[in-house]
């Protein structure tokens, strides 16, 4: 799987027999609830390319075309939000370099010494974007007098990252070619016409039948068909589907539930949020961190309910130890009756999905009245938690339909982890080159990610068959791993109905442990890091009493622990302020796939609700 930071921009192309540019617009404004800054459009016509970008909302770019209409039967367009490179029209897709257009959403890892080696050759770049590598690389190929399907081909052997791009060529204005590596693409079938978008409700309009694109595709698409391969020219064969468009304003794609849908969504909508707090061009904390002056602040209050309060817990971890910033955390049904003595020297974060949640907006309130500064941390900018803050931390998550969160609680994490690294720097707690070190890990979690998903995903699926017949779990973990632990028990236990517990594996001893036989599986947490050993004396203690040890670690971890568990979940070694969202993977599936073995209602559990605006 390839690697990369990517943010949830829209992609559209058309191959057809009439004007594409108003159906391509149109096609972009169902991409709308994506988020973006820039949007973009070309076509061929008469053997020429044109293009028309604007800033902004798509009106912008409608009174462009208004003005300046743009004729052809073949076109590209994109929805963008900016990860390397400014909102402005210079920036926006789609990119030209000597007859080649190309849109893209993602990031190309290795833009930068791609970048210096076309440089170095003579070529001359214009924007501050990744994407324009791509088209300089496609353009390359095709001076050298490489044929089109072959310098895809080696352009996309080229490339790392995490991408789906669309390349038309003015030479060959019957084509479009497609490439897949990360974020969703699929290829819509019409009658003399086909199409190309980032999930099926932008081809809504066009065409029911469509195909999904895999991690490792690219394709040729014509107005007659598309020839799909892999990376190595080999054909593959997709299964056409016909999607079934809701009220929803995406749908469940190749997956069977939307939950499902939004764990794999996780690598995009992670990057999606990250590329708004940090820049990846320099490895820093950007701007959008500093909303609030933490280099002032005596404290931090942090208030929010189920998951949410669950990501805050984590968050109070990394506030303290890399900004070195007390917090003081509760779920805010407690938090608002406590009358805790606040202080205007401190701040208050209130974390919420939808960010109407009632019990935390009376906290927010409670805190506003006694003069602290407030951020939010939402999916919904125009929530009311958002307007009555001081400062929105947007999570950029996208919606999310499934009831029992998942993309939202990493986001969530994203956020609350450039946060913590934006307090540090504010108030000098870490130097600059462990701020870098530490964005450099974060840019490198989708890629992780999207590696852990493919990974663990048999494994999962058949461990949650025993599981599915126990009626108690525990989860253990220690430092950040004790929220995970608590959130691991919340998942199983929101859809399969499976009673389980989280406790810090310290409080093993302290009670839990009486209810340990050999009919009680203890799924334990433990990542290979300062905690890890102290983790491991606590394993012991649930084998010796013949515990079910379902052990979830990494790879410096299996190698260092010889327990035997009824099963090893072994993930790839990352660094500490990663490895909660990393590890938030395993227990989402786990969950997730003894929900379907069980036959629940997944995506709507009994009893539950996504937004609770009453007490």
């Amino acid at each position: 799987m390839a690697a990369g930071v990517f943010c949830m921009c829209g992609i559209v192309g058309i191959v057809g027999s009439n004007a594409v540019a108003e159906r391509l617009v149109d096609a972009l404004k169902r991409l709308e609830y994506r988020g973006y800054d820039s949007a973009g459009v070309a076509t061929i016509h008469n053997g020429a390319m044109d293009r028309r970008r604007a800033e902004g909302k798509l009106f912008n770019l409608e009174k462009r075309l208004d003005a300046e209409p743009l004729p052809g039967n073949t076109g590209i367009a994109h929805t963008r939000w900016a990860t390397h490179g400014v909102p402005n029209v210079t920036n926006a897709h789609p990119h030209f370099v000597d007859g080649v257009a190309v849109v893209h959403n993602g990031i190309i890892e290795n833009f930068s010494e791609l970048r210096d080696e076309l440089t170095a050759e003579g070529a001359v770049f214009t924007t501050q974007t990744d994407t324009e590598v791509v088209a300089h690389l496609m353009a390359k190929y095709l001076r050298e007098g490489v044929e089109p399907r072959a310098a895809m081909l080696r352009m996309l052997n080229r490339v790392s990252g995490a991408y789906a791009l669309v390349v038309m060529l003015k030479s060959d204005p019957g084509t479009l070619m497609a490439a897949r590596s990360g974020p969703p693409l699929a290829i819509g079938y019409g009658r003399g016409e086909m199409f190309l978008g980032s999930d099926a409700i932008a081809l809504s309009p066009f065409t029911n039948e469509i195909a999904y694109l895999v991690d490792g595709d690219w394709a040729i698409v014509t107005r007659d068909g598309a020839e799909i391969l892999d990376y190595a020219g080999n054909p593959v064969e997709r299964p056409r589907q016909i999607s079934q468009t809701t009220a929803y304003v995406v749908d469940k794609g190749n997956h069977r539930h939307f939950m499902e849908k939004e764990i794999y969504e996780q690598p995009e909508v992670i990057s999606h949020a990250l590329s708004h707090y940090v820049d990846f061009a320099s490895n820093t904390v950007g701007d959008n961190a500093a909303a609030i002056d933490f280099k002032s602040v005596s404290g931090l209050a942090i208030s929010a309910c189920g998951t949410a309060y669950l990501a805050g817990l984590v968050g109070k971890y990394w506030f303290e130890r890399y900004a070195r910033l007390p917090v003081e955390i509760d779920v805010a049904s407690e938090f608002r009756y406590r009358e805790m003595p606040l202080s205007p020297s401190q701040a208050a974060l209130f974390i919420s999905q939808s960010g109407e949640t009632a019990d935390t907006l009376a906290s927010l309130r409670y805190c506003k009245d006694n003069g602290l500064k407030i951020g939010a941390v939402v999916n919904v900018k125009e929530s009311t938690i958002a307007r009555e803050s001081d400062a929105i931390f947007p999570i950029m998550a996208g919606p999310e339909i499934g009831v029992a969160s998942t993309k939202a609680f990493t986001c969530q994490l994203a956020v609350l982890a450039s946060l913590a690294l934006g307090a540090g720097k504010a108030r000098g707690t870490i130097t600059p080159e462990q701020e870098k070190q530490m964005v450099r890990h974060l840019a490198e979690m989708p890629r992780i990610m999207s590696r852990v998903l493919n990974l663990i995903e048999p494994q999962m699926e058949s461990l949650s068959r025993e599981l599915s017949k126990c009626r108690d779990v525990l989860y253990l973990g220690r430092g950040t791993s004790f929220p995970l632990a608590m959130e691991g028990a919340l998942k199983l236990k929101e859809i399969s109905y499976i009673h389980a517990e989280g406790y810090a594996a310290g409080e093993l001893k302290h009670g839990p442990i009486a209810l340990i036989d050999e009919n009680m599986p203890v799924i334990v947490i433990a990542p290979y890091d300062r905690f890890f050993e102290k983790t491991v004396s606590n394993m012991q203690e649930v084998a010796a009493r013949g515990g079910r040890i379902i052990f979830i670690t990494d790879e410096a971890g299996a190698a260092a622990s010889k327990l035997p568990t009824m099963a090893t979940i072994v993930l790839p070694n990352v660094d500490e302020i990663i490895a909660p969202m990393i590890f938030s993977l395993p227990i989402q599936l786990l969950a997730y796939h003894t929900a379907v073995f069980m036959g629940t209602d997944v995506d709507q559990p009994r009893n539950l609700a996504k937004s609770v605006t009453v007490e």
